[in-house]
Formats: structure tokens, sequence, C-alpha cells
């Protein structure tokens, strides 16, 4: 798929954001994948301020524990938080600088350990409303160019919109403590995966993919579906089991 074709679809699954059964936690999700290719950076997470202020994951790219936990991370120190605060971004933060280490040391230690070498935070923000941040890591040294930056943004934007849309349709008024029932299935969301993973005996990434194939074919939201096998009111027995992937 071209660029070109990518951020046409993205646009696309905003548009859809005006219909009452939109899947936010789904589209988060894919927009977080699409700009782990548009960006080219290793890992994208979007995170979004809970009640209490702090900065919660609620969509990544790699479902890999310790990059969700490196994200998580950011509640309280990092790029994130300051991008978040601020409302600028922070772009091309060297993780082996002195001044990011003495900074923010637990972030800046736990990213290198992870194998990144650069980051970048993208505030999400609507007519100076800013609701979470665009987390980018990168592997590459290189700087986001200047044009990826501007494209960066413009993602955070789509992404601010398309969660402020879903609010507005549920009646919500524009506060904090309205973002927090997508924040609580995201929790149970990472409960269920971990669920499936363990009796399918794949990774959370393999059971995270087959868990999201059959909630899009079925017509279900995810986070809702997730809430539903965490109450025992589904029989995960109706999620086919995906194939074991070779070993080499």
């Amino acid at each position: 798929m071209t660029r070109e074709q990518q951020l046409t679809e993205v646009f696309v699954k905003v548009a859809d954001s005006l219909i009452d059964d939109f899947d936010l936690i789904d589209f988060l999700q894919q927009l977080s994948e699409r700009c782990m290719d548009l960006l080219d950076v290793a890992a994208v997470g979007i995170l979004l301020a809970d009640q209490h202020d702090h900065l919660q994951v609620l969509a990544a790219s790699d479902e890999h524990t310790r990059v969700l936990e490196l994200f998580a991370l950011q509640h309280d120190q990092g790029p994130c938080v300051d991008s978040y605060r601020s409302g600028i971004p922070r772009t091309d933060i060297n993780l082996h600088d002195p001044r990011t280490i003495a900074a923010w040391p637990r972030f800046a230690d736990a990213a290198r350990e992870t194998g990144f070498v650069s980051t970048n935070a993208i505030p999400m923000r609507l007519r100076g409303r800013v609701i979470g941040v665009l987390g980018l890591f990168q592997t590459d040294p290189t700087p986001l160019s200047a044009e990826n930056v501007t494209l960066a943004q413009a993602l955070a934007d789509l992404a601010t919109i398309a969660v402020l849309q879903q609010r507005t349709l549920a009646h919500s008024q524009l506060e904090r403590g309205q973002l927090q029932f997508a924040l609580n299935s995201r929790i149970v969301l990472e409960q269920v995966k971990g669920l499936l993973a363990e009796r399918w005996h794949l990774s959370v990434d393999e059971a995270f993919a087959a868990f999201r194939i059959y909630a899009r074919s079925h017509h279900h939201q995810l986070g809702r579906l997730a809430h539903q096998i965490a109450d025992g009111d589904f029989d995960t027995d109706l999620i086919p089991r995906p194939a074991a992937p070779p070993h080499h």
C-alpha cells in the first residue's frame, strides 16, 4: 500500500467516527500501526490523559510487554509528559544524551534497554485543548524530517478529532473523566489478551491479532467484547484458535 493510500485510509476511518458504533480503540490501534509505517519509526504509542491528569496507554503499534511498559512509564516522566503539559512537540530526543538521562533517568534507561536511541512526542490537541500525546520511538538516530514531523502532528490531530467526536456522540461533556471508559477498556483488553495467549500458548501479539480479526468479522467493538469476556458473558471458545507460527 502506498503512502497516499495509507493516508486516505486514515481519513476514511476518521470520517467513520461520525457513526455511533465506531470502535475507537480499534481505530487508535490501527492508527498507531499506520504511523509506524508512514513515519518510518520503530514503535508508536497513543497516550490519553485520565481524570487524574496522568497519561495512560490506549494503543501501541507493538504489544510487546516491555514496549507497553515503556509507554506506561511516561505517565509521570518523559517527553510525552512534557509535550502533554506544554502542548508543544518534543522531537529528536537523544536517549544517550546526558541531559536526557538527567531529566528522565528511569525512562531513558528503560528506553535504551529496549533498543531505542531516540524518541519524539507529539501533542494530541484541538483548538488549544490537549488530551493526550502520540509517542514515537526510533532505533535509527536519524532525526525525523520536517515533513514527517508535520505529518505526525496531522495524524495526532486526527486521533484527537476521533476521540472528541466519540465523546460528543455519547452526549458527554468535554472533561477528561469521560475518557475513563476507553482507558478502563484498555486495561481489560490487556487482561483478555494475556488470558488468550496463555490458553493458546501463543505470544500476546498473535493472540491479540486473532482477537481483533474475530471482533471485526463479527462486528464487535474491542472494548465491549473484552468486557464481556472478563465478566464471563462471552464464551472464548467461539474465537478460533490461530495456527501456531512455524518454528525455524
